[in-house]
Protein backbone atom coordinates (compact mmCIF):
# COMPACT_ATOMS: atom_id res chain seq x y z
CA UNK A 1 0.00 0.00 0.00
CA UNK A 2 2.52 2.57 -1.26
CA UNK A 3 5.41 3.10 1.14
CA UNK A 4 3.57 1.28 4.15
CA UNK A 5 2.21 -1.64 4.67
CA UNK A 6 -1.05 -3.36 6.03
CA UNK A 7 -0.41 -6.63 8.17
CA UNK A 8 -2.76 -9.10 9.33
CA UNK A 9 -2.67 -10.85 12.15
CA UNK A 10 -4.32 -13.69 13.73
CA UNK A 11 -5.48 -12.38 17.01
CA UNK A 12 -5.81 -14.65 20.52
CA UNK A 13 -9.26 -13.21 20.59
CA UNK A 14 -10.41 -15.40 17.86
CA UNK A 15 -10.53 -12.66 14.90
CA UNK A 16 -8.44 -11.42 12.41
CA UNK A 17 -7.14 -7.69 12.36
CA UNK A 18 -6.27 -5.59 9.66
CA UNK A 19 -3.84 -3.01 10.42
CA UNK A 20 -2.68 -0.62 7.65
CA UNK A 21 -0.38 1.98 7.75
CA UNK A 22 2.68 0.76 9.37
CA UNK A 23 6.22 1.23 8.29
CA UNK A 24 8.51 -1.96 7.28
CA UNK A 25 11.18 -0.67 9.65
CA UNK A 26 8.83 -1.19 12.49
CA UNK A 27 8.18 -5.21 11.88
CA UNK A 28 12.19 -5.87 10.51
CA UNK A 29 12.26 -8.09 13.90
CA UNK A 30 8.89 -10.01 12.89
CA UNK A 31 8.44 -12.76 10.56
CA UNK A 32 5.33 -14.80 8.97
CA UNK A 33 4.81 -16.78 12.19
CA UNK A 34 5.73 -14.06 14.87
CA UNK A 35 3.70 -13.54 18.35
CA UNK A 36 3.37 -9.59 18.12
CA UNK A 37 1.29 -7.17 19.75
CA UNK A 38 -0.23 -4.25 18.54
CA UNK A 39 -0.88 -0.71 20.30
CA UNK A 40 -0.48 2.62 20.80
CA UNK A 41 3.16 4.67 19.33
CA UNK A 42 5.33 4.43 22.10
CA UNK A 43 7.44 7.49 22.51
CA UNK A 44 10.18 8.22 25.01
CA UNK A 45 11.22 11.47 26.50
CA UNK A 46 13.95 13.01 24.82
CA UNK A 47 17.18 13.38 26.19
CA UNK A 48 17.29 16.96 24.88
CA UNK A 49 14.07 17.95 26.37
CA UNK A 50 15.85 16.46 29.73
CA UNK A 51 18.73 18.78 29.31
CA UNK A 52 17.07 22.19 28.31
CA UNK A 53 15.28 21.20 31.77
CA UNK A 54 18.22 20.69 33.96
CA UNK A 55 19.90 23.76 32.22
CA UNK A 56 16.90 25.56 32.80
CA UNK A 57 17.20 28.68 35.45
CA UNK A 58 13.87 30.20 37.15
CA UNK A 59 12.32 28.85 33.65
CA UNK A 60 14.57 30.31 31.20
CA UNK A 61 16.69 28.21 28.86
CA UNK A 62 19.77 30.42 27.54
CA UNK A 63 22.06 28.64 24.64
CA UNK A 64 24.75 31.45 25.22
CA UNK A 65 24.94 29.64 28.60
CA UNK A 66 24.35 26.08 27.34
CA UNK A 67 26.88 26.75 25.05
CA UNK A 68 29.05 27.83 27.64
CA UNK A 69 28.70 24.66 29.47
CA UNK A 70 29.33 22.64 26.59
CA UNK A 71 32.27 23.97 25.39
CA UNK A 72 33.73 23.96 29.29
CA UNK A 73 32.85 20.33 29.65
CA UNK A 74 34.43 19.03 26.49
CA UNK A 75 31.60 16.12 25.68
CA UNK A 76 29.84 17.26 22.59
CA UNK A 77 31.07 14.39 20.19
CA UNK A 78 33.09 15.71 17.37
CA UNK A 79 33.34 18.94 19.34
CA UNK A 80 30.17 20.36 17.48
CA UNK A 81 29.52 22.96 19.96
CA UNK A 82 27.33 25.10 18.07
CA UNK A 83 25.51 22.64 15.81
CA UNK A 84 24.85 20.63 19.39
CA UNK A 85 22.99 23.84 21.00
CA UNK A 86 21.28 24.74 17.14
CA UNK A 87 19.48 21.04 17.88
CA UNK A 88 18.25 21.96 20.75
CA UNK A 89 17.18 25.49 19.72
CA UNK A 90 15.69 23.53 16.44
CA UNK A 91 13.79 21.19 19.12
CA UNK A 92 12.47 24.48 20.96
CA UNK A 93 11.17 25.92 17.75
CA UNK A 94 9.12 22.85 17.58
CA UNK A 95 7.50 22.98 20.89
CA UNK A 96 6.70 27.15 20.86
CA UNK A 97 4.53 26.01 17.57
CA UNK A 98 3.02 23.49 19.36
CA UNK A 99 2.21 26.03 22.05
CA UNK A 100 4.51 24.55 24.86
CA UNK A 101 7.28 26.47 25.30
CA UNK A 102 7.67 30.77 24.54
CA UNK A 103 10.40 32.62 22.76
CA UNK A 104 11.57 35.38 24.66
CA UNK A 105 14.35 36.80 22.84
CA UNK A 106 17.38 35.30 20.77
CA UNK A 107 18.72 34.25 23.98
CA UNK A 108 16.17 33.17 26.16
CA UNK A 109 12.96 30.77 26.02
CA UNK A 110 10.57 30.53 29.31
CA UNK A 111 10.15 26.61 30.06
CA UNK A 112 7.15 25.18 31.87
CA UNK A 113 8.20 22.92 34.63
CA UNK A 114 6.64 19.75 33.05
CA UNK A 115 8.38 20.08 29.59
CA UNK A 116 9.84 16.55 29.63
CA UNK A 117 6.17 15.10 30.05
CA UNK A 118 4.13 18.14 28.01
CA UNK A 119 6.99 17.39 24.62
CA UNK A 120 6.45 13.80 24.93
CA UNK A 121 2.73 13.91 25.04
CA UNK A 122 3.63 16.32 21.53
CA UNK A 123 5.85 13.80 20.21
CA UNK A 124 2.95 10.83 20.74
CA UNK A 125 0.20 13.10 19.14
CA UNK A 126 2.26 13.51 15.96
CA UNK A 127 3.63 9.72 16.13
CA UNK A 128 0.18 7.99 14.56
CA UNK A 129 1.60 4.51 13.56
CA UNK A 130 1.13 1.57 16.14
CA UNK A 131 3.60 0.35 18.07
CA UNK A 132 4.86 -3.29 17.29
CA UNK A 133 6.38 -5.43 19.69
CA UNK A 134 8.10 -8.81 19.03
CA UNK A 135 6.41 -10.83 21.68
CA UNK A 136 7.61 -14.23 19.98
CA UNK A 137 9.80 -14.42 16.81
CA UNK A 138 9.25 -17.97 16.50
CA UNK A 139 5.63 -19.45 15.71
CA UNK A 140 3.82 -21.89 18.42
CA UNK A 141 5.20 -25.04 16.90
CA UNK A 142 9.17 -24.24 17.47
CA UNK A 143 8.33 -22.77 20.79
CA UNK A 144 6.79 -26.00 22.09
CA UNK A 145 10.19 -27.66 22.33
CA UNK A 146 12.28 -24.84 22.42
CA UNK A 147 14.91 -24.99 25.47
CA UNK A 148 14.60 -20.73 25.63
CA UNK A 149 12.58 -18.60 27.47
CA UNK A 150 9.27 -18.28 25.20
CA UNK A 151 6.39 -16.38 25.01
CA UNK A 152 4.30 -19.58 26.18
CA UNK A 153 6.54 -19.73 29.10
CA UNK A 154 5.65 -16.43 30.03
CA UNK A 155 1.71 -17.44 29.37
CA UNK A 156 1.84 -20.48 31.82
CA UNK A 157 4.10 -19.08 34.76
CA UNK A 158 1.37 -16.88 35.13
CA UNK A 159 -1.43 -18.50 34.35
CA UNK A 160 -2.85 -16.70 31.64
CA UNK A 161 -5.73 -18.30 29.64
CA UNK A 162 -8.66 -16.00 30.41
CA UNK A 163 -8.14 -13.63 27.06
CA UNK A 164 -7.92 -16.58 24.93
CA UNK A 165 -10.48 -17.31 22.89
CA UNK A 166 -12.51 -21.21 22.37
CA UNK A 167 -11.81 -20.76 18.49
CA UNK A 168 -9.49 -20.02 15.66
CA UNK A 169 -5.50 -18.92 17.18
CA UNK A 170 -6.67 -18.51 20.84
CA UNK A 171 -7.12 -22.10 20.76
CA UNK A 172 -4.33 -23.00 19.00
CA UNK A 173 -2.43 -20.60 21.97
CA UNK A 174 -4.61 -23.40 24.28
CA UNK A 175 -3.36 -26.46 22.98
CA UNK A 176 0.23 -25.36 22.92
CA UNK A 177 0.44 -24.38 26.38
CA UNK A 178 -0.71 -27.56 26.99
CA UNK A 179 2.12 -29.30 24.80
CA UNK A 180 4.38 -26.86 26.44
CA UNK A 181 3.86 -27.72 29.69
CA UNK A 182 4.45 -32.00 29.30
CA UNK A 183 7.97 -30.76 27.69
CA UNK A 184 8.71 -28.89 31.21
CA UNK A 185 7.49 -32.01 32.80
CA UNK A 186 9.93 -34.77 30.49
CA UNK A 187 12.34 -32.11 31.30
CA UNK A 188 12.16 -31.99 34.86
CA UNK A 189 11.57 -28.19 34.40
CA UNK A 190 8.06 -28.75 36.56
CA UNK A 191 6.00 -31.44 38.27
CA UNK A 192 2.98 -32.42 38.30
CA UNK A 193 1.36 -33.49 41.46
CA UNK A 194 -1.27 -36.06 42.36
CA UNK A 195 -4.20 -33.60 42.07
CA UNK A 196 -3.05 -32.16 38.70
CA UNK A 197 -1.82 -29.06 39.78
CA UNK A 198 1.62 -28.40 38.12
CA UNK A 199 4.68 -26.75 39.75
CA UNK A 200 7.75 -24.68 37.47
CA UNK A 201 11.15 -24.93 38.43
CA UNK A 202 11.74 -21.68 40.78
CA UNK A 203 12.98 -18.59 38.00
CA UNK A 204 12.04 -20.88 35.70
CA UNK A 205 11.86 -17.81 32.71
CA UNK A 206 15.22 -16.43 33.78
CA UNK A 207 17.24 -20.11 33.79
CA UNK A 208 15.91 -20.43 30.35
CA UNK A 209 17.11 -16.99 28.98
CA UNK A 210 20.48 -17.18 30.65
CA UNK A 211 21.06 -20.58 29.03
CA UNK A 212 20.18 -19.30 25.66
CA UNK A 213 21.72 -15.87 26.41
CA UNK A 214 25.43 -17.78 27.54
CA UNK A 215 24.59 -19.88 23.97
CA UNK A 216 24.24 -17.35 22.18
CA UNK A 217 26.93 -15.04 23.42
CA UNK A 218 29.14 -18.00 22.77
CA UNK A 219 28.52 -18.32 19.53
CA UNK A 220 28.73 -14.32 18.53
CA UNK A 221 32.18 -14.66 20.54
CA UNK A 222 33.62 -16.83 17.70
CA UNK A 223 32.58 -14.09 15.25
CA UNK A 224 34.30 -11.22 17.06
CA UNK A 225 37.46 -10.53 18.68
CA UNK A 226 35.88 -10.36 22.39
CA UNK A 227 35.18 -12.86 24.69
CA UNK A 228 31.39 -13.19 26.08
CA UNK A 229 30.35 -12.34 29.54
CA UNK A 230 26.86 -12.50 30.58
CA UNK A 231 25.50 -9.41 33.37
CA UNK A 232 24.25 -10.87 36.49
CA UNK A 233 21.05 -8.98 38.46
CA UNK A 234 22.23 -6.07 40.35
CA UNK A 235 25.64 -5.84 38.28
CA UNK A 236 26.04 -2.48 36.44
CA UNK A 237 26.69 -2.71 32.64
CA UNK A 238 28.77 0.35 30.52
CA UNK A 239 30.36 0.37 27.66
CA UNK A 240 29.31 1.06 23.88
CA UNK A 241 26.37 -0.34 22.37
CA UNK A 242 27.33 -1.65 19.39
CA UNK A 243 23.55 -3.48 18.01
CA UNK A 244 20.77 -5.34 19.25
CA UNK A 245 20.34 -9.43 18.60
CA UNK A 246 16.85 -10.99 18.13
CA UNK A 247 16.92 -14.04 20.72
CA UNK A 248 13.93 -16.47 21.23
CA UNK A 249 13.71 -14.85 24.39
CA UNK A 250 13.75 -11.96 23.47
CA UNK A 251 15.73 -8.91 22.17
CA UNK A 252 18.75 -8.27 23.71
CA UNK A 253 21.31 -5.15 22.98
CA UNK A 254 25.02 -5.50 22.09
CA UNK A 255 27.26 -3.84 25.08
CA UNK A 256 31.27 -3.62 24.15
CA UNK A 257 34.03 -3.25 26.24
CA UNK A 258 37.61 -2.72 25.03
CA UNK A 259 38.58 -5.97 26.48
CA UNK A 260 34.79 -8.23 26.33
CA UNK A 261 30.89 -7.81 25.40
CA UNK A 262 27.69 -8.97 27.09
CA UNK A 263 24.00 -9.13 26.47
CA UNK A 264 21.14 -6.79 28.09
CA UNK A 265 17.61 -6.96 27.55
CA UNK A 266 16.72 -4.53 24.89
CA UNK A 267 14.51 -1.36 25.66
CA UNK A 268 12.86 1.19 22.77
CA UNK A 269 14.77 4.25 24.81
CA UNK A 270 18.32 3.02 24.36
CA UNK A 271 17.66 3.23 20.44
CA UNK A 272 18.98 6.74 20.38
CA UNK A 273 21.98 5.70 22.11
CA UNK A 274 23.37 3.05 18.77
CA UNK A 275 27.30 3.84 18.82
CA UNK A 276 27.64 5.90 21.95
CA UNK A 277 28.72 4.56 25.61
CA UNK A 278 25.85 3.62 27.36
CA UNK A 279 25.22 3.05 31.71
CA UNK A 280 22.74 0.83 33.36
CA UNK A 281 21.84 -1.91 36.23
CA UNK A 282 20.38 -4.76 35.61
CA UNK A 283 17.30 -6.04 37.62
CA UNK A 284 15.25 -8.46 37.82
CA UNK A 285 15.57 -9.58 34.29
CA UNK A 286 15.72 -6.00 32.99
CA UNK A 287 18.19 -2.95 32.68
CA UNK A 288 17.42 0.60 34.31
CA UNK A 289 19.50 2.76 31.46
CA UNK A 290 21.14 6.28 33.04
CA UNK A 291 20.70 7.92 29.94
CA UNK A 292 21.02 11.27 29.29
CA UNK A 293 21.39 12.06 33.17
CA UNK A 294 24.35 14.30 33.14
CA UNK A 295 24.34 18.07 32.00
CA UNK A 296 25.10 18.77 28.34
CA UNK A 297 24.82 15.01 27.07
CA UNK A 298 22.36 13.48 23.92
CA UNK A 299 19.66 13.96 22.07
Amino acid sequence: MGENLTIVVDGIDGRTHHIAGITPERLEDARIGSVIQIGPAEVAPRPSDRTITAIAEDGIYRPSRHLEQAKFEGRVPGGDDEGYIDAHVRRLEALRRAGIVERIDADQWRIPDDLVSRAADYDTGRDRQASVRVLSPVDLQRQIRSDCATWLDRRLVHGETADLAPTGFGQQVREAMDQRREHHIEQRDATRNRDGRIFYRRNLLATLREREVARAGAEMAEGKALPFRAAKDGESVSGKFTGTVQLTSGKFAIVEKSHEFTLVPWRPIIDRQLGREVAGIMQGGSVSWQLGRQRGLGL
